[in-house]
């Protein structure tokens, strides 16, 4: 029997039980969640390893380090990391703001599974971003198969608005920079160079005095719209980047055995990217633009404020009456938005399988025209068949722009 902290004031006596988020609290399927994501979390069994052991009884072989270690840091609540991510982007804050505003806020604690308030921070920011990428796709997929169950328990959205849905797609952009051949050219020298020396490469001239001058230069050439000397200077950072990669091939063999496997891999990966950035043109298709995120591709969606956006292709898919999100994918590769609208289709029929309800309808612009035969169990509606549509279907067109204001809080609001 749990007993009180004569010393504390619970939490559920200091705030309004009728605000957003303390309703919200209790009807969240918390078990739900914390037994899905569970698995991810818990410690690995090891296979251990073989060494040759001379004892009193002669020599013996023994397996040492295997089972499951107790060892480590107790982890976290799962309800309190995933009530974090939440809070983050309902509040359009970043991992260090949202881990202070929570130390500061009785009700976002209430929100959280706390009891009692606690003076302190729930976790290092860190950590937020690190249980982000530890439950991944699919762990962020339960995260909105909750919130679609929470919304029909909470009546906030029928389940026959399932039936009826808008997809439209974007461009989730990436923290890179604008990419530049002189930039990117530097930028492969040095991470390769300093790759190179955490295996033991010793290289005899590496060109950092150089290669920072050279990118000065390309910068004042460009500002000053002198692109001969700009691409002579290109050139030449072109040259010293394969002088330092032939260098760093030729000594690779020797430290095979030396450095670890984690470091070799990680310059074979780099080395890779460099050579690609080296020999790319500008006209070339599928071309290298961050050497950290080859995933990125130069996507233009028609816009006249921004004609070009650097990033991964997402899809969206939002209800027709309340614009409850109800699926969202990337596709890297920038597909034809018509040939992933079945992929999207798919995961939304999974987050939705508990209400027994699947998208009959689908809204969609010009760009999803030609796939009525990928999806036979779908009606598609966009603006290319108007004169073959009712006028009930009609008037359900007029509303497929909803899904944009969607996508703007996703893009700006939610820092996706």
């Amino acid at each position: 029997m749990m007993t009180d902290d004569f010393f504390r004031a619970r939490l559920d006596q200091m705030i309004d039980l009728r605000h957003p988020l303390a309703v919200l609290a209790r009807r969240m399927p918390w078990g739900q969640l914390e037994a899905v994501l569970g698995p991810t979390f818990q410690r690995r069994d090891r296979a251990g390893r073989v060494v040759a052991v001379d004892d009193l009884f002669g020599p013996s072989l023994q397996t040492v380090g295997g089972g499951v270690s107790a060892a480590g840091r107790p982890r976290l609540p799962i309800r309190l990391m995933a009530s974090l991510l939440y809070l983050k982007h309902a509040f359009n804050l970043s991992d260090e703001a949202v881990v202070e505003r929570w130390s500061e806020n009785v009700v976002w604690q209430y929100f959280s599974g706390q009891e009692y308030y606690e003076p302190r921070l729930p976790c290092d920011a860190t950590q937020v971003g690190r249980f982000r990428k530890a439950i991944g796709e699919a762990g962020v997929e339960e995260l909105l198969r909750a919130t679609v169950d929470t919304a029909v328990v909470t009546q906030a959205v029928r389940p026959q608005e399932f039936e009826r849905i808008i997809v439209d797609t974007t461009v989730q952009e990436k923290a890179i920079a604008h990419p530049v051949d002189s930039r990117l050219l530097e930028l492969a020298r040095a991470k390769v160079v300093q790759a190179a020396k955490a295996v033991g490469i010793s290289l005899k001239q590496t060109y950092a005095r150089e290669g920072a001058l050279l990118r000065r230069k390309a910068g004042g050439y460009a500002h000053a719209r002198q692109f001969k000397r700009l691409r002579r200077v290109v050139k030449r950072q072109r040259t010293i980047l394969g002088i330092v990669l032939r260098a760093v091939q030729r000594q690779r063999a020797q430290v095979s055995g030396v450095a670890s496997a984690t470091a070799l891999s990680h310059l074979d990966t780099l080395w890779q990217r460099a050579e690609r950035i080296r020999t790319q043109q500008p006209k070339d298709k599928n071309k290298l633009y961050a050497l950290h995120a080859p995933e990125v591709e130069c996507i233009g969606k028609g816009k006249a404020r921004k004609p070009y956006e650097f990033g991964v292709k997402a899809s969206v898919a939002v209800t027709y009456a309340q614009g409850l999100m109800v699926g969202a994918r990337t596709f890297p590769g920038n597909p034809y938005d018509g040939h992933l609208l079945h992929a999207q289709l798919e995961q939304t029929t999974i987050l939705l399988e508990p209400h027994a309800i699947a998208p009959k309808q689908v809204l969609v612009d010009l760009g999803f025209r030609g796939v009525d035969a990928d999806n036979p169990k779908v009606e598609i509606i966009h603006r290319g068949k108007y004169r073959s549509l009712s006028r009930r279907q009609r008037r359900w067109l007029k509303r497929r722009q909803a899904i944009e204001p969607a996508i703007g809080h996703l893009k700006q609001d939610h820092r996706t």
